[in-house]
């Protein structure tokens, strides 16, 4: 997967270079490039907003800015031609494989023979243009299951008010372009969704996580939360380890865990019960659980 960023401030793109996502670009999984949108100002100031039309209170990020930065990414030309990928924080770990790319720009695209799984490339082939902002679609893990199979993904990161709409509207004819919000709540930019949304992305390609099976039980994956987790010591501060999951059976764990996942979900999150009720998700042993309880003991 090909990963491009725009932002006037690049460094709070960092964290892209550490933990799994860094290991990914180590081993030529992920390729990212963070963009500074002030590359494409031409004025002494590198003025990248002004004063809303109609008044009212804030800054909008200028179209004339933002319009070239975008069509240059898709291309690769301009500044984006110019510029060279994100290393991974830890260069000691590198691969031989990893280490012969580092300098140059990787093509949008991963290598399917080194991935070993078939690159699913959507009927649409134009890359796909996320936007985070508060007034966007809710950000869900259906998102990132989703995007984790494209090839070229494009975030651009707006401040102040945000972004001049007509961008978003002209994007289109270049991207499919996504708005996107993360909560109920407004940031001081998009950087930080672009964090939250990429690390969500990212760790479902195959290949980044160890154990590929590892994401099949997190929360959401299955429209409920994961259940509570536990490892060693057995007994810590007076506070024991559930007895089935020491049991061996391996179907009792399993009846265990999906108990407790309802009970979690059904305390924190009834939105996403109901859902999977209506979904028809929710079998009569999952009922049971959900009326009787299930004690930790169980």
């Amino acid at each position: 997967m090909r990963l491009d960023v725009v932002t006037i401030f690049p460094e709070y793109l960092e964290p892209l270079r550490h933990a799994l996502l860094g290991k990914a670009i180590e081993q030529g999984i992920l390729h990212v490039g963070v963009h500074n949108l002030r590359s494409w100002t031409h004025d002494v100031h590198q003025a990248v907003d002004d004063s809303p039309y109609g008044g009212g209170p804030g800054m909008v990020m200028k179209p004339e800015v933002w319009g070239p930065a975008l069509d240059d990414v898709a291309a690769g030309s301009g500044p984006v031609a110019e510029s060279t990928d994100l290393t991974s924080s830890t260069p000691h770990r590198r691969t031989p494989t990893a280490l012969k790319g580092d300098a140059t720009r990787a093509p949008a695209g991963v290598d399917t023979e080194q991935r070993g799984v078939e690159n699913s490339t959507p009927e649409d082939a134009r890359p796909l243009l996320i936007v985070p902002t508060p007034a966007g679609r809710p950000f869900t893990q259906e998102m990132a299951e989703r995007w984790s199979k494209e090839e070229h993904v494009v975030f651009a990161c707006g401040r102040y008010e945000g972004i001049d709409q007509r961008v978003v509207e002209d994007a289109s004819k270049t991207y499919r372009v996504e708005e996107i919000s993360i909560g109920d709540y407004v940031l001081i930019g998009g950087e930080v969704a672009v964090l939250v949304m990429a690390e969500a992305m990212v760790r479902l390609i195959p290949g980044v996580l160890g154990n590929q099976a590892s994401h099949q039980e997190d929360s959401f994956q299955d429209g409920l939360l994961e259940g509570p987790c536990y490892t060693k010591p057995r007994e810590w501060r007076g506070l024991e380890v559930p007895p089935v999951l020491l049991s061996g059976n391996h179907k009792k764990v399993d009846r265990w865990r999906r108990d407790q996942s309802l009970l979690r979900t059904a305390q924190r999150r009834p939105d996403l019960i109901e859902a999977a009720r209506q979904a028809g998700d929710i079998s009569s042993r999952d009922h049971q659980a959900l009326d009787a309880g299930a004690s930790p003991e169980s």
